[in-house]
């Protein structure tokens, strides 16, 4: 398989320069290192299941979708009639063009700034930019559960690795 070609964009859509991207590239970052426990924090923090974050993660990515590209997205994950609902009253997705009835037959949806700033700091903690927060007001710092122990212990390893 090739390399990926990864372009890099200015405000006015022009492409500024481009790198290549292998997967011994991806594998120097670790980025997929501390993967799991990132997504653990997020999901625990903002009340959000597993494949409801990686859904808004490939939805993020398209940008702009309709309600039918939604579904097609959700065929890997499990079934949940609610997510739809759930994470448009979230504010998790928001209208991006409502139809009107005569010229544009369907509503088209984005990820709202609410979840592109969820994705972003994922990635800048995914890239070691940004720590997870380790304060008391933390859901993960509650110490309420073993699980959460086991997490706090987790944390404090990921903030401790040099090579993150």
């Amino acid at each position: 398989m090739g390399r990926q070609v990864i372009s890099s964009y200015t405000t006015t859509g022009h492409c500024h320069s481009r790198m290549r991207l292998s997967t011994s590239d991806i594998r120097e970052l670790n980025l997929f290192k501390y993967y799991r426990l990132v997504r653990k924090w997020a999901c625990k923090t903002y009340n959000l299941t597993d494949a409801d974050l990686e859904l808004l993660i490939y939805l993020d990515c398209k940008k702009h979708f309709t309600r039918n590209e939604f579904i097609d997205g959700t065929y890997t994950y499990s079934w949940d009639k609610n997510r739809w609902e759930r994470l448009r009253r979230d504010g998790w997705i928001e209208a991006w063009r409502h139809r009107n009835r005569t010229t544009i037959k369907y509503s088209i949806y984005k990820v709202s700034f609410k979840g592109q700033q969820l994705i972003s700091r994922i990635y800048r903690i995914l890239l070691a930019e940004e720590d997870l927060p380790t304060s008391t007001r933390s859901k993960f710092f509650n110490n309420k559960s073993y699980t959460d122990k086991v997490y706090n212990k987790a944390i404090d390893d990921m903030i401790k690795d040099k090579d993150r």
